[in-house]
């Protein structure tokens, strides 16, 4: 059984996606045709990449997870199902989820949108002097870093202002403001920073410490490999315990962590997020400042951006470039920065991360065809997130030639000792996804005949996940063991599909 979906070759905004043409098969009436086990194909030939190969069922029993695997794979030209696994099983997809996220905002977007941030001025300026505020405006831009603030200060300076009589103020209201992505994580972990319309260092603090003469000193600044600002706003104390390694508390204008002494060792550093996103870009900016001899007071954040000149303006990299910096780096604060900016461009004006994932699940449903969509945000970090195998594979076929694959991840593959190894006669192009105990991936594969793949596999134990508490979720026992199995029965299924359909 056979569908075509017609598609454009480019992402154009609000129409890269074309309806499927009148009268062939839905996705959904084909993905019920094959069975929902395993099958054993006749092979086509004897050369080596037509041998016979291990079954679906052997590579998930050898790989030996607990839990469950569901998976889908189909021709990505004309949409026949190859093989599935429980494919209609919601799982959580991770950061797969990012996928769609990058779907959603090229759709809602465009390729070529760029997020703004600048400096404003009101009241006037007088022989170099600004007679009122100056005004950092955040305009999303997920990717902005101390060096590019460093940047916007020297342009400042250029423009000839040499003072600010009035006060210096912040805005991070283009996007809701948050103190974490998911309220579920330990509080250290760098990939659960909070989130506003203003971010800096992927919003993420530098800690170091070094120890001398059985003393430490203790660091943190909006580091960059250019500049070290310290901050304030940011502060870490050192105590005598054993456990936890770290504490969080919400001091009001201070961030304040401790950490135990005895867990540092001799020394080493590590990002920690931040919780007051334009409290941390307003203190690092106004060091940059100084540095030029623009003397600024404390930032101050406010809620509407007031009346004045733009001084300095400075747009982001292109939409296309920030997302598959995305999907390489998989970099939640980016995820869900632009799904809620994708949200805010369709019209519609979300408080927090679910009700932005909320409108890209309908989007989903409705440009995609996904009906099992039912994300909590956009980055897949979140416990409640779930996605059919089937749903996935649908989409990734729909969406074939909109230029998706080209911003994938190239996947390399390995052999038995780990190696990568180089001109392999398959090419996978995709999105992994990994949280403890559970391991995703969904992408393209290309046969070595050339055969073009759309696949997805989700593997997850949700019984042990059900058991982590929060504090031990930064590496509970058994996950680093779990996961890596999961990525060994990946490429094992890959191969497979590899060598049966496309050699």
């Amino acid at each position: 059984m056979r569908y075509l979906w017609v598609m454009k070759n480019s992402f154009s905004r609000r129409r890269f996606l074309l309806t499927a043409t009148a009268g062939i098969l839905s996705a959904r009436a084909a993905q019920a045709a094959p069975p929902d086990v395993s099958l054993r194909p006749v092979l086509r030939g004897e050369s080596f990449f037509k041998r016979a190969v291990r079954g679906a069922d052997e590579i998930l029993a050898d790989a030996r997870l607990t839990g469950n695997v569901s998976f889908a794979v189909a021709d990505a030209k004309t949409g026949l199902l190859l093989e599935t696994q429980s494919a209609a099983t919601a799982r959580p997809p991770a950061s797969v989820a990012k996928a769609l996220t990058a779907l959603y905002a090229l759709d809602a977007l465009g390729p070529d949108h760029r997020f703004e941030t600048q400096l404003l001025a009101t009241g006037g300026i007088v022989d170099g002097e600004i007679e009122g505020d100056l005004v950092l405006v955040g305009g999303g831009d997920p990717t902005l870093d101390t060096n590019t603030l460093a940047t916007m200060a020297a342009d400042l300076k250029a423009t000839g202002i040499i003072g600010v009589k009035g006060g210096f103020k912040v805005y991070e209201g283009a996007l809701p403001a948050l103190p974490r992505i998911d309220p579920e994580q330990p509080d250290q972990v760098g990939y659960n920073p909070g989130v506003s319309g203003l971010a800096l260092n992927f919003n993420r603090v530098h800690f170091e410490w070094k120890r001398a003469n059985g003393k430490y000193s203790v660091t943190m600044e909006g580091r960059s490999d250019k500049y070290r600002p310290a901050v304030r706003m940011a502060a870490m104390q050192l105590r005598d315990r054993s456990a936890p390694v770290y504490t969080y508390e919400d001091q009001g204008h201070v961030e304040a962590w401790t950490v135990a002494r005895g867990a540092l060792g001799s020394g080493g550093a590590r990002w920690l997020p931040v919780r007051k996103p334009g409290l941390y870009a307003g203190e690092v900016f106004a060091s940059l400042a100084g540095s030029y001899g623009i003397r600024l007071g404390a930032p101050e954040l406010i809620k509407v951006v007031p009346a004045g000149e733009v001084l300095v303006s400075h747009g982001s990299d292109d939409l296309r470039s920030i997302l598959r910096g995305m999907l390489k780096w998989s970099t939640n604060l980016t995820a869900e920065m632009v799904g809620l900016a994708a949200t805010r461009a369709r019209g519609e004006t979300p408080d927090g991360l679910r009700a932005s994932a909320n409108s890209m699940n309908a989007w989903a449903r409705e440009a995609l065809g996904m009906q099992s969509a039912a994300l909590v945000d956009h980055s897949g970090l979140g416990d409640d997130s779930r996605v059919t195998a089937a749903d996935m594979v649908a989409a990734l076929i729909k969406v074939h030639n909109s230029g998706l694959r080209a911003i994938l991840k190239p996947i390399a593959l390995r052999d038995k000792k780990h190696r990568v190894v180089k001109d392999h006669p398959m090419k996978v192009d995709a999105k992994t996804g990994t949280l403890n105990f559970v391991s995703a991936l969904a992408g393209y594969l290309t046969g070595p005949d050339g055969t073009e793949m759309a696949f997805a596999i989700f593997a997850a134990d949700e019984d042990i996940r059900a058991t982590i508490k929060r504090e031990d979720r930064e590496g509970p026992p058994g996950g680093k063991a779990w996961n890596g199995r999961a990525k060994r029965m990946q490429q094992a299924l890959i191969e497979r599909w590899g060598v049966l359909y496309g050699a």
